[in-house]
């Protein structure tokens, strides 16, 4: 929007730093929180921008879009439980099964783009009316992780697919007017903001990693 660019291009420059990302965690040998998190951060970029391009450039509005996203996903997770027995994100050993996790999260980030713009525009829940439903729905997500017997691994993808519209949401909290309901951060401001946040959470991520890592070479020295 600040670049004035169109969806469609942003689609396609943005699609193209996810498989540029996508290729070099394929490649890794070991987990790497900022190269993991670096492919999160691009599959949610991309599925924002894919989202709005199917809803605004196409015109297939937010309710069309959000169905054609469900079915994908749900074929996505279908074969994925077909051909490798489980979608479990604790068991991912192989290329094919990582290669359809990050699918899963691609569509997963553009569903719930396409999920929170239709609560912000078309349910009358306005911005700030989205991010608390949303949110209240994580919480009961959470709730239901420790006090229940539903499956961890659906009760992940829940989350996961909630959060983009959570995300969404917020961030048209930070950038909209006053007068839409939003705190006039704008594009610019609320990407500094956000992505400081993002930044410090990954650098914390990455110094527990470190420290586990040292610890655990600690505890196998004679």
């Amino acid at each position: 929007m600040t670049l004035n660019i169109g969806y469609e291009l942003s689609s396609m420059i943005l699609m193209g730093l996810f498989l540029v990302t996508l290729v070099t965690q394929l490649r890794s040998k070991k987990y790497h929180p900022l190269l993991y998190w670096t492919v999160i951060l691009s599959t949610s970029t991309a599925g924002t921008t894919m989202s709005d391009y199917m809803d605004r450039t196409l015109g297939l509005g937010y309710a069309k879009g959000t169905l054609i996203l469900v079915t994908i996903l749900a074929a996505i997770f279908a074969y994925w439980r077909y051909s490798a027995h489980s979608f479990s994100v604790q068991n991912i050993r192989t290329f094919k099964v990582e290669s359809l996790y990050w699918i899963a999260v691609l569509f997963s980030n553009t569903l719930g783009t396409a999920l929170g713009d239709f609560l912000a525009d078309d349910s009358g829940l306005r911005f700030m009316g989205g991010a608390l439903l949303i949110g209240g729905l994580l919480t009961l997500t959470v709730v239901a992780t420790y006090f229940t017997r539903i499956s961890k691994t659906l009760l992940f993808w829940i989350a996961f697919v909630l959060t983009r519209p959570f995300g969404a949401t917020m961030g048209d909290v930070l950038t909209k007017s006053r007068q839409q309901g939003g705190l006039n951060f704008g594009t610019i401001g609320s990407s500094i903001i956000l992505g400081s946040i993002l930044g410090i959470l990954i650098l914390h991520t990455t110094l527990n990693q470190n420290r586990r890592i040292t610890e655990a070479s600690s505890a196998g020295t004679p």
